[in-house]
Formats: C-alpha cells, structure tokens, sequence
C-alpha cells in the first residue's frame, strides 16, 4: 500500500466529485454536513484499478483467500479487486453480502463461491457507524469463515470503526474524515 496511490484516489474523489458539501442525512439516519459517494470513485477506470491494488495488497498482506462486503458500497469494490488480484498472481474469490436472504431461488444471503473456512477480507465504501460491516462481517462468520481484516476507503470517524476494534476486528482506512468533512489520507 502507497501513500502516493492513496492520495492519487482522494484527487480523483475530488475530481469526479465523489465528495459533496451539504447537509445530508446518511443511512445510518445521522446527519452530516459532507457526503462521499465512494461508487463515484469504484466505478472510475482508474479509480477501480488503483483501489483494486491497495486491497489486493492488504489481502496478499493477512493472507485473505477471499474478499466480499455489504451490497452495494462493496459491489464494485470487489469486482476491481478480484479483477486485479488476478493479474497480480494472487486470485482472491469475491462473494457480496445482501442486506437481505434472497426471496426466491437459493434464498441466499451469501453471493459467490465463499466456502467454510476462508481467510477474508470484508470491505466497503464508508464506515459510519459500522452497522452493515458487522451484518456482513456475522454472515461470513455464521459460514465459519475467519475475518482476517476489515477496510474502507472513507472512515467518518462516527463510531463504527471504534465499534469494529472494540469488538476485536482489524481495520484499515484509505482515507478519513473529520466532523468537518475535511477529509486526509491514511497512512498505509
């Protein structure tokens, strides 16, 4: 992981803008004065390579054998990094947690080829206060799958990241956020 990549994504979030200054009311039903639309940036050419690196890295880096998260912030997340992981020699399997079991055919809350056991790294676009990465970091683990590491691209700083240590994940940022909105790169 580069600072230097990391600072080249909070450039493009900046330049697609990905970051929005406002008044917003999230998902967590908390309001704040800036917004990041972090699709804006995964579903970027460049943006998706480059984010498709750093978590091929961090994966490489804990010895993750697959890598999934919450739908819809992890969606493209996990395709530009199961993409990469390919060209890089170290294939990772993605899977996508639903918010709810699928109401036909499989009924699947799980989709892709996770199998029991695996080494994973959850991923999204933002972690507020952590409520869809802990449903999906509790569906990986009701398959007896290992959270190897837990990484965003955008920490608000809100509590859920506290709430993931807290409860004994590790976590990794791109980038964070102050109340403000200002927004600083994580060093790797």
């Amino acid at each position: 992981m580069s600072r230097e990549v990391r600072q080249r994504l909070l450039d493009l979030a900046r330049a697609k803008g990905a970051l929005k200054l406002g008044e917003f009311i999230l998902s967590s039903g908390q309001r704040s004065h800036y917004y990041f639309d972090g699709r804006l940036l995964s579903l970027d050419p460049e943006g998706a390579y480059l984010i498709g690196k750093e978590m091929v890295a961090i994966a490489r880096g804990v010895q993750a054998q697959a890598i999934g998260g919450p739908s819809l912030g992890a969606d493209p997340i996990v395709g530009a990094t199961v993409a990469v992981s390919h060209l890089e020699g170290y294939p990772l399997v993605g899977f996508l947690v639903r918010s709810e079991p699928k109401g036909h055919g499989t009924r699947r809350l799980i989709e892709g080829p996770l199998a029991r056991g695996m080494r994973v790294l959850i991923v999204d676009d933002v972690c507020t206060t952590g409520g869809s990465l802990f449903r999906a970091i509790n569906a990986v683990e009701a398959e007896d799958c290992i959270v190897a590491r837990v990484a965003v691209l955008l920490d608000r700083h809100q509590g859920g990241s506290d709430n993931l240590r807290k409860q004994g994940y590790d976590v990794v940022a791109f980038m964070e956020a102050s109340p403000d909105g200002s927004i600083r790169v994580v060093e790797a």
